[in-house]
């Protein structure tokens, strides 16, 4: 008989089928395909941690967020990054309380001491008070081992994992493999229920055979038309069915450019309230060119943009394979007419004109048989250079 998901009790398993998965999620507004809801059922069912790839945006971290929120776990998350060091994942010891303790407790250490007959008998007696400053009590957790010996079940969420150094991923394979972690001065935790793990990567690395074996394994893409425009409506973004519909159109034909950064699904989202907040009553190429940097973000990605947003006008009007540069005020004689024979002549005669003997004095840079004394200075970029060409013209 399928359990009841409505109020899962920690710790329990909270889906008896994979609809139940998509149901719960759909819930908390996370639209899953039947492919992710078998995965998450898997996971919750076999307790093995979940490793899931794809590109930046895709919900790989909202997964996570909704997982705890579905099962009502406590949602711990380790943040990778570059040169992370394990004790910011497992633990650290709590030296500044340690100290604390130990001038609180100088006057019982003098007790101890007091009838020692002699030094190494007062150090192997305070020797034997170790194991108290080196206990649970002045232990720090840290992610991993919070999620390990906590007493309340957990959802571990370990982000960007393949931003962190291999010698972390190395640590991560006790935790993921028995669900348990050891500390040398105490000894070894074991979870007494066992945390939902979800691992995300954005791929910048490879990830090591040993950690994927230990890990049921998902790739997220971004989604079809469908099921976009079903995450979109279920935002309740207040745009309009139908500008919703051409919206998420838009933005797939923005993923298929060549851009630094694609398009994510949450950036969609945010395109369609603003656009709603606007109080768009069509998409047209004005309304999509004032709010795309809503999701393009980078500069050099804006032209390519701008011409998929141009075609929304005309959608048969044909989009050069190279856009004029911006930087001077024509296009390189590429906008003019080369219908009449005699234009050829002029062209010719011009560039013939530049080319003649005794145009420059002899200290021109390239004339035949000398050069500058001094070695040129930059005074300036592209666009100054070309002012200075225009000027010896009109010269």
């Amino acid at each position: 008989m399928p359990e009841d998901i409505d109020n899962p009790q920690p710790g329990e398993k909270p889906f008896g089928s994979v609809e139940e998965v998509s149901s719960g999620f759909a819930e908390h507004g996370y639209i899953t395909d039947n492919r992710l809801a078998t995965t998450v059922y898997l996971q919750s069912r076999l307790d093995k941690p979940l490793l899931l790839e794809g590109p930046a945006g895709v919900g790989k971290t909202e997964l996570a967020t909704t997982l705890a929120a579905v099962t009502g776990r406590k949602l711990l998350r380790l943040q990778c990054y570059e040169g992370q060091d394990e004790s910011k994942a497992l633990y650290e010891w709590d030296y500044g309380k340690q100290l604390l303790y130990t001038q609180m407790l100088r006057d019982k250490i003098s007790e101890i001491i007091a009838d020692a007959p002699d030094l190494t008998s007062a150090i192997d007696r305070i020797s034997a008070q170790d194991s108290v400053f080196f206990s649970d009590r002045f232990l720090a957790a840290r992610p991993l081992l919070e999620a390990i010996r906590g007493e309340e079940p957990a959802v571990l969420l370990v982000d960007e994992v393949d931003r962190a150094d291999e010698a972390l991923e190395a640590v991560l394979l006790e935790c993921l493999a028995e669900f348990q972690v050891s500390v040398p001065e105490i000894g070894t935790y074991t979870a007494s229920t066992a945390p939902y793990v979800v691992l995300t990567s954005n791929n910048t690395r490879d990830l090591s055979a040993a950690l994927k074996r230990r890990c049921l394994h998902l790739f997220l893409d971004y989604p079809d038309h469908e099921r976009e425009l079903e995450i979109v409506r279920s935002k309740r973004t207040g745009l309009p069915e139908n500008l919703a519909d051409q919206l998420v159109g838009v933005v797939r034909q923005l993923r298929e450019l060549k851009l630094r950064k694609a398009p994510s699904i949450s950036e969609t989202i945010d395109w369609a309230r603003t656009l709603a907040v606007l109080g768009a009553d069509e998409l047209n190429a004005a309304v999509l060119s004032d709010t795309v940097n809503v999701v393009v973000k980078y500069e050099r990605d804006l032209q390519q943009a701008m011409s998929v947003i141009g075609e929304l006008d005309d959608p048969n009007r044909v989009v050069p394979e190279q856009l004029p540069s911006r930087g001077h005020g024509h296009g390189h004689g590429h906008g003019h007419s080369h219908d009449h024979e005699h234009e050829h002549d002029d062209g010719r005669e011009v560039r013939a004109a530049k080319d003649r003997p005794g145009r420059h004095d002899e200290g021109y840079y390239g004339s035949p048989g000398s050069g500058p004394s001094t070695p040129p200075q930059r005074t300036g970029g592209q666009g100054h250079r070309s002012f200075g060409a225009a000027t010896r013209r009109r010269s």
